[in-house]
């Protein structure tokens, strides 16, 4: 997508905060001193076969960019291409889940937008608000945060043997849970806290390939400690059985040489790593005089949470992992 965006003219405006210079989550446009509109789109192909629970996760997982910029969502619209050989109350299923969540989070669903198209696909089209100078963006880290994660990896993982008709009923669960889950929750804790310098979620580029963002945004280094990971029950097992996605390797491919990683990190971690996320978690880069006060915050989340590394000082490679 990169390649192809670099190709249009870039977009200029006094009033646009937060563009496309960053790859960060969201687009933010100032609309007064005291009011900026957050704008972001997302729509995916189903992950699992329960329509109402796939229209959940997948307005979660559009809705998550919003707090990702540190904002409030307060608009939606469907994003639907839906086949026609399929009965009309599975649309109404997934139009009912993304109507649940959306109201869960504070928002209101006003319409959208259908097409016909051979695969099911649903999303949404969210607006929320910020005040300018709350704006969190991934290419404000300062050496010496630490990095705290608010959901375990593993999804794109689950997923797989979700799909292979392989993964268990406690991972399948967990999963769902995870993913349905509203990022909203870690959002109020960082607001509750405050001393968060950058503020990304995990979604398709991995923990890894979300982390170099916000280093090569923020021109520092991120180390990354393996054994701190939250991971999904049995995830780790799978990735050793081989029910990588083939995103993981793209995004290895991504990161490319931008990474060191200890030659005793196991193979299955390095997979969870690069693991692509559907609705993951947000990645916080916290001073570290907050950190405690963030990990109790966070305490009342229902998802696993963790200090999983820290930002240093600019060094050889943009991210390690020990």
């Amino acid at each position: 997508m990169a390649q192809v965006l670099c190709h249009l003219p870039r977009t200029i405006d006094e009033n646009l905060l937060v563009g496309l210079d960053t790859s960060d989550d969201a687009a933010v446009y100032k609309i007064n001193d005291e009011l900026a509109m957050i704008q972001t789109l997302d729509f995916f192909t189903p992950v699992v076969d329960d329509p109402y629970t796939f229209g959940q996760i997948a307005a979660a997982n559009s809705l998550s960019d919003v707090y990702a910029m540190g904002g409030e969502p307060k608009l939606a619209m469907n994003i639907v291409c839906f086949p026609n050989c399929l009965e009309p109350n599975v649309l109404t299923e997934i139009l009912k889940g993304g109507y649940d969540k959306v109201k869960e989070a504070g928002a209101i669903v006003v319409g959208g937008h259908t097409v016909e198209d051979d695969e099911p696909k649903y999303g949404l089209s969210v607006t929320g608000f910020v005040h300018p100078e709350k704006i969190l963006t991934n290419s404000n880290a300062k050496p010496g945060d630490v990095l705290v994660l608010t959901k375990p990896l593993g999804l794109g993982i689950i997923n797989t043997a979700i799909k292979g008709d392989l993964a268990d009923k406690e991972s399948y669960d967990e999963a769902i849970m995870v993913m349905s889950t509203l990022n909203k929750y870690g959002k109020e804790a960082i607001d509750q806290v405050g001393g968060v310098n950058s503020l990304t979620d995990i979604t398709g580029f991995g923990l890894l390939g979300h982390a170099l963002e916000m280093a090569m945004g923020s021109n520092v280094s991120i180390k990354i400690y393996h054994k701190n990971i939250p991971v999904i029950t049995n995830a780790l097992e799978y990735a050793s059985m081989g029910l990588v996605p083939a995103g993981a390797y793209g995004n290895r491919e991504y990161v490319g040489n931008n990474v060191l990683i200890d030659e005793n990190v196991p193979k299955n971690i390095e997979d969870i790593l690069f693991d692509p996320q559907t609705s993951g978690g947000l990645l916080i880069s916290v001073k570290r005089d907050k950190a405690e006060l963030l990990l109790e915050k966070l305490s009342s989340l229902t998802t696993k949470y963790a200090v999983v590394g820290e930002v240093i000082e600019k060094q050889e490679y943009y991210l390690y992992v020990e």
